[in-house]
């Protein structure tokens, strides 16, 4: 998957972005590849790790061979594929991730986080996280309907009914309407905030990401 649109993010954490693109935001496998790139015990977000070693870890991981590409389900499947999506943002504007979680019937499912911004809105972070499962789902099947489950009536008041948008989300909004209109059928539920959402720990963990620097 190319890398997708962010807001401003510190040279350390666009490193970090550049290598979940190159896992196509798998954010296990991504994080998974930095942490076995970094000296010794620690990892991305072990505390004894310096801004140092990760970006020498993340060079080191986009020096390498890329991994392989998602396997793509290239028959339709009847089964309704449900796609959760979450933004998350620390301080709002602060830093912000995007989460995605796609659950395809007989598939695995695929987890998917990136950061969004050093200073972003969270309604910003809900767009990037509907464009990032949107992505994904083209990379992997044709669906022949798709539940989006999102918390955000404001992403749901724009994309699907005739509120006026966020300026801040003009990066991501061509891509979602893109990805929707070549969709045979897709509909929404709104998750309350005691819903289960399992694209919020993503979402998280892309804050996270847009939080390191320098």
């Amino acid at each position: 998957m190319d890398r997708l649109p962010t807001g401003t993010l510190s040279p350390l954490a666009t490193r970090v972005d550049e290598v979940l693109a190159r896992y196509d935001y798998e954010i296990g496998p991504a994080i998974a590849a930095i942490d076995g790139a970094v000296p010794g015990y620690g990892g991305l977000f072990d505390p004894e790790t310096t801004d140092g070693e990760i970006r020498s870890a993340a060079e080191d991981v986009l020096a390498g061979d890329p991994p392989a590409p998602p396997e793509r389900r290239t028959t339709p499947t009847d089964d309704a594929v449900v796609l959760y999506v979450d933004g998350s943002s620390r301080g709002n504007p602060g830093p912000a991730g995007a989460g995605a979680v796609l659950e395809v019937a007989d598939g695995p499912t695929v987890r998917l986080g990136r950061p969004v911004g050093a200073r972003s809105e969270n309604n910003t972070a809900e767009y990037a996280a509907l464009h990032l499962g949107l992505e994904a789902l083209a990379a992997r099947c044709e669906p022949a309907t798709v539940e989006v489950r999102i918390d955000s009536r404001t992403v749901i008041d724009d994309v699907w009914g005739d509120a006026e948008g966020l300026a801040a989300a003009a990066p991501y909004k061509p891509g979602i309407r893109d990805r929707l209109a070549a969709l045979p059928a897709c509909e929404w539920t709104h998750l309350a905030d005691s819903d289960p959402n399992p694209a919020d720990a993503r979402a998280a963990v892309g804050a996270d990401i847009a939080a390191l620097g320098p």
